[in-house]
């Protein structure tokens, strides 16, 4: 049952978990430092299980003797990254509704054990059929990014409650970085650091299993750190909502709150929407760059190694975090969220079409362009998260914001598993076009980025784009 939250801070219940929160939350004083860094690695420890995938799909998919030739490598591939996505389309609503009921924290729990066991299963897989399924049972049994939004809003002050949703949306981004960038490094260990690991040990038996064997331990320490959380959900007993003298508030709160009136909320759905259209591209564009830059030269490609890809965004990765911490806030209060993820997006689109040009540079001027190219995209790609996920937030009030970020997490997953099967399909079709006049190989793959990201520009204007008035 949806609860005023003014009503239950006038009314202390002493068993109830959110009433306690509530009274830390009026006598705390300072930045929440230690909620802010759980945030952080709880949101994390989702992302890295997909995001670090990306460098070495290529040729793990190739090792899996699946595609009959080389160009078709990109089309399974994409279907790897897809699973992950379609599991959590399939339950966000289901993992809300519980997290509702029974609290935030058992989501939380569930979803970093969830990592533990599925993520390192995935690293074992020795054909195409197990990584498919493991990657699908990840991301169904995996319900944290919807809950750890609303526990963001009702775990910090009012005052803070921004930065902690702008934490959420950056550690993802930050995620989205260091997860290639990890994969990138310790995939093939056997092949890169042959004097250390030999080809007949367990990871010379699975190349890909180091990278996710490190991610599982980061996450089993997460879930030990997530046991101490603080449950924020108000758990009261009927009779005592009822001997409140304001009840009649929390009803009609309630009857607001319901998944119709958020459908309603068209300054709620809008924002969604343009959300998720850009959250499509950056998943498709995260997917196609490391494919991209590691397919050969004579497609179109860079002929780089996973660990040529993982510098890259190490690299971004850092410029990403410092770029974020201190610049981001200020353009924000200049422009507001709105104008900066507008201004983000019709950037991106010049940047994106000088991609395919980047393949004819060679040596120091390559290495130079493509690092500047990739810290410029994602700088504006995560502006435009993070702009429209405070927009989204803003549009409701905060005792619909779990709900609200259900229906948020359930149509992200959709587009987001829309986005690495088709990257994959359309750039190995577009890899195959190099002798045609118009859009040759590598040119039609980002051209078609630059629709979907013009597509989302237009969404941010009127009449489509409806700003909340409060």
């Amino acid at each position: 049952m949806a609860i005023n939250d003014e009503l239950l801070e006038q009314v202390y219940h002493e068993n109830c978990p959110g009433c306690k929160v509530d009274r830390r939350k009026r006598i705390q004083t300072g930045l929440p430092i230690k909620e802010l860094i759980c945030i952080w690695v709880v949101v994390l420890c989702v992302v890295l299980p997909i995001s670090s995938l990306y460098p070495f799909i290529y040729f793990m998919v190739r090792d899996f003797n699946i595609a009959e030739k080389e160009e078709d490598i990109s089309y399974y591939a994409g279907f790897v990254g897809s699973a992950y996505m379609i599991g959590r389309a399939l339950s966000s609503v289901l993992w809300g509704v519980v997290a509702d009921r029974y609290g935030r924290k058992p989501i939380i729990i569930l979803g970093t054990s969830t990592v533990v066991i599925f993520n390192t299963i995935f690293g074992f897989s020795f054909n195409y059929w197990m990584a498919i399924i493991t990657r699908f049972l990840l991301g169904f049994l995996n319900g944290i990014l919807g809950t750890i939004k609303a526990y963001a809003c009702e775990i910090f002050p009012q005052e803070y409650q921004a930065l902690g949703l702008s934490a959420t949306s950056t550690s993802w981004g930050i995620g989205l970085i260091i997860g290639p960038a990890l994969g990138g490094f310790l995939a093939q260990p056997a092949e890169k650091f042959p004097s250390l690991v030999s080809s007949d040990s367990l990871f010379g038996r699975f190349p890909y299993l180091l990278p996710y064997l490190c991610i599982s331990i980061f996450a089993f320490v997460v879930t030990i750190i997530a046991i101490w959380l603080p449950e924020t959900l108000h758990i009261h007993k009927k009779a005592e909502l009822e001997s409140a003298s304001d009840v009649r508030v929390a009803q009609d709160e309630e009857k607001d709150s319901t998944l119709l009136s958020l459908l309603k909320n068209w300054p709620l759905m809008s924002s969604i929407i343009v959300y998720c259209v850009f959250s499509l591209h950056d998943t498709a564009y995260t997917e196609i760059f490391s494919l991209w830059a590691e397919s050969p030269k004579s497609l179109g490609g860079l002929n780089y190694t996973t660990e040529d890809v993982g510098i890259v965004l190490s690299i971004t990765g850092v410029c990403l975090l410092l770029f974020h911490t201190a610049f981001f806030p200020i353009a924000v209060r200049i422009f507001g969220p709105l104008m900066v993820a507008r201004i983000s997006g019709v950037l991106s689109i010049p940047l994106l079409t000088a991609y395919p040009y980047i393949a004819l540079l060679s040596g120091f001027i390559l290495t130079f362009t493509l690092n500047l190219a990739s810290i410029v995209k994602n700088i504006l790609s995560i502006s435009i998260i993070t702009g429209t996920v405070m927009l989204q937030n803003k549009a409701v009030d905060q005792h619909q914001r779990g709900a609200a970020n259900g229906i948020a997490m359930t149509l992200q997953a959709t587009f987001n598993a829309i986005g690495p099967s088709c990257g994959g399909t359309l750039l190995s079709w577009s890899l195959k076009r190099q002798n045609v006049a118009f859009l040759p190989g590598a040119h039609m793959i980002f051209f078609l980025l630059n629709i979907i990201e013009g597509l989302g520009v237009l969404l941010t204007f009127k009449p489509f784009f409806i700003a909340n008035r409060n």
